[in-house]
């Protein structure tokens, strides 16, 4: 028996699917120009900010060079230096006296406190509270 009302044929696409299909394929086109368009603007944008970066590197340089010459140490600057620094080793001095009258002191009270016989190197001994 035969079967009728059946065809064996293939199916055509429809025309909608077609419309669809350029569509899809126009839309595309127009991302991938636009995607172009903005990364040539971003090459362009890099290559200003390179541009800059170069010339504020130069402005650093000369203003290096500059300082170097401004702060170029003269004869008298060396001669406060020395002054400054003969300030301060007599300042170490004297707070080394200082300390070494401290701790003279902190024996002499110690000894007092504690007496003479209960002051033994290596114990430990309680400390008052002033």
């Amino acid at each position: 028996m035969a079967k009728r009302g059946r065809k064996t044929s293939k199916k055509k696409k429809s025309p909608s699917k077609k419309k669809e299909k350029k569509n899809i394929e126009g839309t595309l086109l127009e991302n991938f120009v636009n995607l172009q368009r903005v990364l040539t603007n971003l090459a362009v944008k890099f290559d200003s900010l390179s541009d800059q970066i170069s010339k504020l590197l130069q402005l650093f340089e000369i203003s290096a060079k500059s300082f170097v010459e401004k702060e170029t140490p003269e004869l008298g600057d060396k001669e406060k230096d020395k002054e400054f620094l003969e300030k301060l080793d007599k300042l170490m001095d004297q707070n080394k006296t200082i300390a070494k009258g401290l701790t003279l002191m902190e024996e002499k009270l110690k000894e007092r406190i504690y007496g003479p016989e209960e002051l033994n190197i290596g114990e430990e001994r309680p400390r008052p509270k002033f």
